[in-house]
């Protein structure tokens, strides 16, 4: 199928062109006719006509049709793995020539699963400061979410937790992100209970309120399983998507919070004590990763070097 389209692409007499294929990737994330229309700049007849063309150019019925759109044939769906990977590298040429005419500039798209061991807002001023035209639109997703949208090309940068095997399979570009355990964070006027130094065992929190993430997050499942290995049935007083919400509430010492160390700036711990807990590290590994050397977008690339520079100076590998 790859060298069917790259033939059709690239063949001097054929009519196929970038845009019919940046149609075909519109009108899967839009699942509708005129939506896809819209989001490519053209008329819902053009973008039809268009898309009948690359059909009969390629000899294969490319999307189920009904009065409305009703999905992609099998036949569509491979066709459309291979035209997001050249819409993803036809965008990331267009961004390589404009940071070439005024320096690295456009719009950075972000992938991140809540609670990882590193402050997102860190890593941007650190980008910022050598590509200050640079802007960031960030998701949060959860763990499979990202992977899924790493693989296509929704995201350029995906920062979360991976399987190591799914790395070496997925060949990214890996920036491992040090797992320094997990602190829980709480107000001591409220809790003045758990001040003290050293590591609090996972019993201490048997009876303590806790604001956590939502059951569904990476994070939440690992403490949930190791709550359940031990026994102990944990009073979550909030839970939210939210991980601003949640440090609300203890702020105002509600509950107490349980966080990866270096998840939270030292900043917003101000006024809070931050103990770590006795807990084994997590099966999945922290990570900052972007596509392979040679197919990640100009601007990914140049994102994760500066990160890697600056972990590699700043002794943080």
């Amino acid at each position: 199928m790859c060298s069917m389209i790259t033939a059709r692409f690239l063949g001097s007499g054929s009519l196929m062109d970038i845009k019919q294929l940046l149609y075909l990737v519109n009108l899967e994330k839009t699942r509708h006719f005129g939506r896809a229309a819209q989001a490519s700049f053209v008329s819902q007849p053009t973008l039809s006509m268009r898309l009948k063309n690359l059909e009969q150019e390629l000899g294969v019925s490319l999307i189920t049709r009904s009065n409305s759109f009703s999905g992609f044939t099998p036949e569509g769906e491979r066709v459309l793995s291979w035209a997001r990977e050249i819409v993803s590298v036809y965008q990331g040429l267009k961004l390589e020539v404009e940071s070439l005419k005024q320096g690295a500039s456009g719009l950075l798209r972000i992938g991140v699963v809540p609670q990882c061991s590193i402050s997102l807002a860190q890593l941007l001023k650190v980008s910022q400061s050598r590509y200050p035209l640079l802007d960031y639109k960030v998701a949060v997703l959860s763990a499979d979410q990202l992977l899924e949208a790493l693989n296509s090309h929704t995201v350029d940068v995906g920062i979360g937790f991976f399987e190591l095997a799914t790395l070496r399979e997925l060949h990214f570009q890996v920036e491992h992100l040090t797992d320094e355990g997990v602190d829980v964070v709480f107000d001591p006027l409220a809790f003045p209970a758990l001040v003290g130094d050293g590591a609090l065992p996972l019993s201490a929190l048997q009876s303590v309120p806790l604001c956590l993430a939502e059951p569904t997050r990476y994070f939440r499942r690992y403490l949930d399983g190791h709550f359940q290995s031990a026994g102990i049935a944990p009073r979550v007083i909030l839970e939210s998507t939210s991980i601003f919400q949640l440090m609300q509430a203890v702020q105002v010492g509600l509950g107490c919070a349980i966080a990866p160390h270096g998840h939270l700036l030292p900043e917003m711990l101000s006024a809070l004590h931050a103990r770590p807990l006795e807990i084994e590290t997590m099966r999945r590994h922290a990570a900052m990763v972007i596509a392979e050397s040679g197919r990640a977008s100009p601007l990914a690339q140049r994102f994760f070097d500066a990160i890697h520079l600056w972990r590699s100076d700043e002794g943080q590998k």
